[in-house]
């Protein structure tokens, strides 16, 4: 299969100092303070190994409670996150923990008899499969099994790809006993990533059993459905069905079957291109789809699940691999803003598990070892990966994706290349340092790219220009202006035989912009760039001005502190005093994204 993209090998992009390392350096901590002992406990508990002399305060609660159906699924997330980490950074500490838990799965197994791996006994999935209730069993046991597989593929592990293997036979036998429409009564029964995973396993060792299981777990109810172009997601618990459009994604990339490709792009219009957003990126309400551009009605304390948020960067990820579509790339920054980076506490790290988006909302926290909800799993994952984001290769050389200050050690035909991304100031977000004459927060982002070269290397330098930029991108290569015809959306390309240092320096026009409610036009939230502005209100405010000219509304407020620019607004010409910062600031302040506008016309 070929791909138009891709991704940088392991371990050639470091973060720089940033809004980003820091959220990963929250991250990290979190990552490496949970007691081995405590990520394990369920395991134990079910290979019969856990002491009875723990107390309750020395164990995990929440979702990772002995006594809650879905225990043990955090574990296989802390195993990716460890994973993705180690393949990132060499950091022999991490790798070290994670051994050691795979390790002890291992032994889990074994005291399992030797094929059964779980947290959960196997007995909850034959409970689906004789339609009795349990919750998500096999969503659960696809956290530990793609854990095991990310150790493996990405942290060297060959230990977890035999506890992979010995439980991939277990499934094997399992599903060998149904028949096709018996197997897709148990699989409506939230499957997860089950697909995905037997793809990934497949692509790592082309067994014909692995392939098979990959076809077992087809989902013809859904993908039927999507390829008739019909809206089966409305309504529908999404984060039951994205791990599936992944599956499908997976299995067109091991087993080049277009039909498989079709399925995850049919998705994508489905629950994007013919269903809409919110401002944020996201698209759901309670967890479920929201009907397609009607979305008034859905604004409520339960919107945009961060699973949701970040499963959905992960197929844009896959579809912008294969086809270079800007438009991807502009997702993933529109929901990294306003998604990923908004509902992770920056203090504690911890994770909001929905973004509330009705008038007055607050965001409700977890804590590190009472709740393990799921988007406790996604949140470790979510903060590993800006690198992995951040570059992309094709055929006519560099493409920079997303905009992170970051150090990238690449090669191109040989010849070694380091690229240093930055930003000219290290405020909160990217913008330009101070010229002499200029007074005023300045409506731009400017990045930087030191290029050195220890020979010769002749490659297009592919920045994308991103979907919010006011007019056409400026270009200096080496402090001279190009003429590069560049509109938003779009990649610029830089072609040139790059030798000793040089320095490229792009500049995006920006603004403020009002992105509507699609059925109530005059219900707006106010973006700055690709970041959504939230009034920090308790209750829901009618504000006066032009709503398609939000300067009318705002103005900077607190716009210099030191060297750097703060990206904070005022509202002015209202009957009270409103402040806006970035969604991705808030803490624990009382916040409202919509605002009814009404002409003072």
């Amino acid at each position: 299969m070929q791909t138009i993209f891709r991704p940088v090998p392991a371990r050639t992009v470091k973060l720089l100092p940033s809004l980003f390392q820091q959220r990963a350096e929250l991250n990290y901590a979190y990552v490496m303070s949970l007691q081995n002992q405590n990520l394990l406990q369920n395991y134990y508990l079910e290979a019969g190994l856990w002491s009875a002399r723990n107390r309750p305060e020395d164990i995990h609660w929440g979702w990772e409670a002995p006594t809650c159906q879905l225990r043990g699924h955090f574990l296989g997330h802390w195993l990716s996150a460890a994973a993705r980490l180690y393949a990132n950074t060499g950091d022999a500490q991490v790798k070290a923990k994670a051994d050691f838990i795979v390790a002890e799965l291992a032994r889990c197994q074994q005291e399992n008899g030797g094929g059964w791996a779980g947290s959960i006994p196997e007995k909850y999935l034959d409970w689906i499969a004789h339609g009795k209730s349990v919750w998500a069993p096999q969503y659960t046991v696809h956290k530990t099994l793609m854990g095991l597989y990310e150790m493996a593929a990405y942290a060297g592990n060959e230990q977890a790809l035999d506890v992979l293997s010995q439980w991939a036979d277990w499934f094997y036998r399992w599903t060998a006993q149904f028949s096709r429409d018996e197997l897709d009564d148990i699989l409506d029964v939230e499957t997860g990533g089950m697909l995905e995973v037997w793809a990934d396993l497949y692509g790592l060792t082309g067994k014909a059993e692995h392939l098979e299981l990959l076809h077992r777990y087809d989902r013809p109810r859904l993908f039927a459905r999507l390829l008739a172009g019909e809206d089966p997601l409305t309504n529908r618990h999404a984060n039951t069905t994205i791990p599936e459009a992944h599956g499908a994604a997976r299995a067109y990339e091991v087993t080049g079957d277009q039909r498989w490709r079709d399925i995850a792009e049919a998705y994508w219009r489905s629950a994007v291109t013919e269903r809409g957003v919110f401002c944020t990126g996201s698209e759901t309400t309670g967890e479920v789809w929201n009907p397609p551009f009607a979305f008034a009605a859905r604004l409520g304390d339960k919107n945009q699940e961060h699973c949701v948020v970040y499963n959905m960067m992960r197929l844009a990820d896959y579809l912008l691999r294969w086809t270079g579509d800007v438009a991807y790339a502009d997702y993933w920054e529109r929901n990294l803003y306003n998604g990923i980076l908004a509902q992770q506490n920056p203090e504690t790290g911890m994770v909001a598990y929905f973004l509330p988006l009705q008038a007055g909302s607050v965001k409700v926290w977890g804590t590190p070892t009472h709740d393990f909800w799921c988007c406790h799993g996604s949140l470790v994952q979510a903060h590993t990966i800006y690198g992995n984001h951040t570059y992309y290769e094709n055929d006519a050389g560099l493409v920079v994706s997303q905009y992170i200050p970051t150090e990238l050690a690449w090669q191109w035909e040989g010849a070694p290349v380091t690229i240093r991304q930055t930003f000219d100031t290290e405020a909160c977000m990217p913008g330009p340092r101070t010229p002499d004459g200029e007074t005023h927060r300045p409506n731009r982002w400017s990045v930087e790219f030191a290029i050195r070269s220890e020979r010769p290397a002749t490659f297009a330098l592919q920045v994308r220009v991103p979907w919010w930029t006011v007019g056409e991108a400026r270009v200096w290569v080496n402090g001279e202006a190009q003429t590069i015809p560049a509109s938003p959306s779009s990649f610029l390309s830089l072609r040139r035989t790059w030798q000793g240092s040089d320095k490229v320096r792009v500049e995006f026009p920006k603004a403020l912009w009002s992105s509507p409610i699609p059925d109530e036009p005059d219900t707006v939230a106010f973006m700055d760039g690709p970041v959504v502005l939230a009034g920090l209100c308790d209750e829901e405010r009618v504000l006066v001005g032009d709503k398609n000219a939000p300067e009318t509304i705002l103005t900077p407020h607190n716009e210099r502190e030191w060297w750097f620019w703060r990206p904070g607004y005022r509202a002015r010409g209202q009957e009270r005093g409103l402040r806006f910062v970035p969604l991705y600031e808030v803490q624990d302040e009382r916040y409202t994204l919509y605002f009814p506008v009404r002409s003072n016309v």
